[in-house]
């Protein structure tokens, strides 16, 4: 069976990089017109996750510090990376008090499927209406979200994004990351 995983991805890769020109050429998404930068209120967001819930950034707000990461398409293979690295630096995560979501612009059973299919341990957020993605200025031509992530704090505010992911690393960069910008878990 991993074959047909290896190829599945391939293939929606490809399918994603062809339905993404379309959209580039057609003019359909046009470039984004929203600019976060660290300081900023974060958007609230009420997005259906992988795990059947809803998740508010509201209802964090005062709690705990949040980090959203957006990815392009799920069961792709820079996508699959990325949460792997998400999962396998899970517990480096959870130990800075931070909730985290893994975010992208497919439908609830796509991205439900797609978490099921690596056992992720965290939720994957759908946003098909795209308007999540528009707010937080990570909607591209292409009509998918940029790999961008945004580190939230416990009052709502973007402390930091990160423009620039390796797919890979990213579970670690992130653990790194939260170090450096101080969030820890709460005493």
């Amino acid at each position: 069976m991993a074959w047909f995983s290896v190829l599945r991805r391939r293939l929606t890769t490809a399918a994603a990089i062809l339905h993404g020109i379309a959209n580039i050429v057609s003019g359909k998404y046009g470039k984004p017109t929203v600019e976060l930068k660290p300081g900023d209120a974060a958007p609230d967001f009420s997005l259906m996750g992988s795990d059947g819930r809803i998740h508010r950034l509201s209802d964090a707000v005062g709690r705990s510090p949040q980090v959203l990461v957006w990815f392009p398409k799920a069961f792709t293979t820079g996508c699959t990376m990325e949460c792997r690295s998400l999962r396998s630096n899970g517990d480096a995560l959870r130990g800075s008090g931070v909730q985290y979501f893994a975010a992208s612009v497919d439908e609830p059973a796509a991205n439900a499927e797609f978490a099921a299919s690596l056992g992720l341990d965290y939720p994957i957020l759908s946003d098909p209406t795209r308007e999540t993605a528009r707010a937080y200025g990570v909607l591209g031509p292409s009509g998918f979200a940029e790999r961008w992530t945004f580190y939230i704090g416990r009052d709502g505010r973007v402390l930091a994004i990160d423009r620039h992911v390796s797919s890979a690393t990213h579970g670690a960069d992130i653990a790194e990351r939260l170090k450096a910008l101080g969030v820890q878990q709460a005493t």
